[in-house]
């Protein structure tokens, strides 16, 4: 929660109007409150993403310091958010994929429309979500 009254917006390595509309959409669509909550966001490694794809992790980030709750550091997560929630395809999926296998992590998770095919591809544990609802469900129940 904001100590000063006025919530701080602190954002390296990515777009700052991304942030801002990610948070709305988790206010509108996943009914957190964030209005009155500081957030900070930093790409570590001093890279500058701007990769549309990594918007799924954002918000995984974000919900999992909402609810004080770790997110497993073997799931990886590929999507683009939109502005009803929903998760859009992302370009080169198999390629993504591939290289989240080739990285040992234990599970991906990837927009419900980008998985023809991929689910039998690989040995990684796919999950398919949709919309913010079905990825905060998946994450925390």
């Amino acid at each position: 929660t904001a100590a000063y009254g006025t919530p701080q917006r602190s954002v390296t390595g990515y777009d700052q109007r991304r942030l801002n509309m990610i948070l709305a959409v988790l206010e509108k669509r996943a009914r957190f409150k964030l209005g009155q909550k500081d957030v900070f966001l930093n790409m570590a490694g001093g890279l500058k993403v701007v990769d549309p794809a990594i918007d799924m992790a954002v918000v995984a980030a974000i919900m999992s310091s909402n609810f004080d709750i770790s997110v497993s550091r073997k799931t990886c997560f590929i999507g683009d958010v939109g502005l009803s929630g929903e998760f859009r395809t992302v370009t080169r999926i198999d390629q993504r994929v591939a290289e989240v296998e080739k990285l040992g992590f234990d599970a991906v998770v990837i927009p419900k429309d980008n998985l023809k095919g991929v689910k039998d591809k690989f040995k990684i544990k796919v999950v398919e979500v949709g919309k913010i609802e079905e990825l905060l469900r998946y994450l925390f129940e």
